[in-house]
């Protein structure tokens, strides 16, 4: 949940590099779920990881650091943010590769 008086933030990302069959999704999962977003991670079928971050804005830009570099096996070459206009639904879960 937001502190009072905190801003929701929330950002599409896409994360390119060795980063499928790593444990990315899991990984990110884990993290996401510890600082209380809300959001999704999948695989694309284009070898990137894809994930909707929503929450407080200090929670979002912790986990954008960390996505630069991923779990141990993980050989992050790229971090693309854009910024969201909407929130998600609370929770955070890992979809099927789009």
């Amino acid at each position: 949940m937001a502190q009072p008086g905190s801003s929701i933030r929330t950002v599409h990302v896409s994360i390119t590099g060795t980063v499928q069959g790593v444990g990315f999704r899991y990984w990110t999962e884990a993290i996401a779920t510890d600082l209380a977003l809300a959001g999704w991670v999948r695989n694309r079928a284009d070898g990137s990881v894809e994930a909707v971050f929503s929450g407080p804005a200090e929670a979002v830009e912790e986990i954008l650091d960390r996505c630069h570099e991923g779990p141990r096996p993980a050989r992050v070459e790229r971090v693309d943010v854009r910024e969201g206009e909407s929130t998600s639904p609370p929770g955070f879960r890992v979809l099927p590769t789009a």
